[in-house]
């Protein structure tokens, strides 16, 4: 099952066709995608069979009004160094627990977007998302992909200035900005896969190839990264996990090469789609749109 948000509302894709969850199931489920997320084992049995294409309320999908499939996660996750080419461009040994931080849920995007540029040093992480799919809490790794709703493609994009700021540095702010999360296009089902734990991830910087890599090079898998996360905090419906990256971002080149105004990233995994963004310059702050800063 491919699962999308088109405006926001929630729908089904077959090829280049969509069926609106709400219209289709006759009011059954919402049109909200973080609602529909919260009744996934009813949808899939709902969608068992069922010819998206070929229903009649079906109707033609339009990238440019894909919206991010899971709008609204409650908890980001994200994972750091987690293949090992990765971990020796950055200068550190491979680790032996997960490395989690989050992102907060504001710089949650769609796949095809335009990002404004803050000042620093902005870089490129191309990554798989695995999304819960039902309340997970201490979940062994062989129930791990029960509790997943499905895969997506996501990019954590980073300021690497205020990422590396203080000491520790504190990643979450750095990642955060507006639209410094984008997925999509579509989340797809585990059973569409050959092999979930094994998927061709690229990065691509005005068509040239920056990353490249197999999923199952990961060093913790889908189901650990679960079961190491959900031994700790609860996971939700629509909770959002970025795996990590693979070798080839920006800060670790030579010369590093940042995000400029007018460059396009382009973020694919096999089987699921591709992620398109593209840069502008910042807007410098006047003294009539700073903030107001309240002692």
């Amino acid at each position: 099952m491919r699962f999308a948000a088109v405006a926001g509302r929630a729908v089904l894709v077959d090829g280049d066709r969509a069926l609106d969850v709400q219209d289709g199931s006759g009011g059954r489920f919402p049109a909200d995608p973080m609602a529909v997320l919260g009744q996934w084992e009813a949808l899939r049995d709902w969608a068992v069979g069922r010819e998206i294409g070929a229903a009649e309320q079906s109707f033609a999908v339009d990238p440019a009004r894909l919206t991010a499939p899971v709008p609204r996660p409650r908890q980001v996750f994200a994972v750091a160094l987690n293949y090992p080419p990765h971990a020796a461009e950055a200068g550190f040994t491979p680790p032996s627990d997960p490395l989690v931080f989050t992102k907060f849920p504001t710089c949650i995007a769609g796949p095809v977007t335009t990002i404004e540029l803050p000042p620093g040093k902005v870089d490129w992480e191309a990554e798989l998302v695995a999304v819960i799919g039902a309340p997970a809490h201490r979940v062994p790794v062989d129930r791990a992909w029960q509790v997943v709703a499905g895969l997506t493609v996501g990019q954590d994009i980073s300021e690497r200035v205020v990422q590396s700021r203080g000491a520790p540095a504190q990643f979450g702010l750095g990642k955060s900005f507006p639209g410094f999360g984008p997925t999509g296009p579509v989340l797809v089902t585990a059973d569409e896969f050959a092999d979930p734990d094994d998927l061709e991830i690229t990065g691509l910087l005005n068509g040239e190839v920056v990353q490249h890599d197999r999923t199952s090079s990961m060093i913790f898998s889908v189901p650990e990264l679960i079961a190491r996360i959900s031994a700790i905090v609860p996971l939700l419906p629509g909770d959002l996990i970025f795996t990590g990256t693979p070798a080839g971002v920006g800060n670790r080149r030579n010369p590093p090469r940042y995000l400029r105004p007018g460059d396009e990233l382009v973020s694919r995994i096999e089987t699921i789609g591709e992620l398109r963004q593209h840069f502008s310059q910042s807007t410098p702050s006047t003294p009539e749109t700073q903030e107001v800063r309240i002692p």
